[in-house]
């Protein structure tokens, strides 16, 4: 027995197809908290996020002490289990980590239009609805009574580092944040206390 168009199981699957679509797209709306609950706002990107903009006092001779931003890869803990620290994994054959052995202090940009939700929502990256955050502070290395949770946020969300070249001298850092930004509205951008980011659930 074939279904024709027009039947009536051919009409509630499609029925059935709409409604996951449009709860869906609820549900990802509904995901990004209120905006007037920004820390909750800053810890759900920071979570979302799994790369960033991370900005250096460039030591290189061509651009001496200027700003100097380049892309990594960023986990704040698995998937569902996130603690608001972006952890970093690093070699110092890479150039922004050669600035931050001179200066550790950096600023990490991450934005929701790294996601699907901007896109979904019809956002410019620039626009203030497409929630983004600023983080600064200084970058340091991970010491070993969080090194097993470092490792376990960045290889989860990043499976293809367990497997980088062993001899580039990878190491665990996290960025010891002082400062947070956060622009997901219109009225300008807001700051929130690293005490009461950490305190909030995401």
């Amino acid at each position: 027995m074939f279904l024709v168009a027009g039947s009536v199981p051919g009409a509630v699957l499609r029925g059935l197809f709409l409604l996951l679509v449009s709860l869906f797209r609820l549900s990802s709306t509904s995901d990004l908290p209120p905006h007037n609950e920004t820390a909750r706002v800053a810890r759900f990107v920071a979570h979302k996020c799994t790369w960033g903009a991370l900005a250096t006092v460039s030591s290189q001779e061509q651009v001496l002490g200027q700003p100097f931003a380049n892309v990594f890869s960023v986990s704040d803990g698995p998937l569902g289990q996130g603690s608001g620290v972006p952890y970093f994994y690093f070699t110092k054959l890479e150039v922004s980590v050669q600035d931050l052995q001179v200066n550790p202090s950096a600023s990490l940009t991450m934005s929701l239009a790294q996601t699907h939700y901007c896109k979904k929502q019809d956002y410019d990256p620039q626009s203030p609805l497409c929630a983004h955050i600023i983080l600064s502070g200084t970058i340091e290395k991970v010491n070993d009574s969080e090194l097993s949770f470092a490792k376990l946020a960045l290889f989860t969300r990043h499976p293809e580092m367990a497997s980088w070249p062993p001899d580039h001298g990878w190491f665990f850092a996290k960025l010891n944040i002082t400062n947070i930004w956060v622009l997901d509205y219109f009225g300008g951008i807001k700051t929130v206390t690293p005490e009461d980011y950490y305190r909030v659930k995401p």
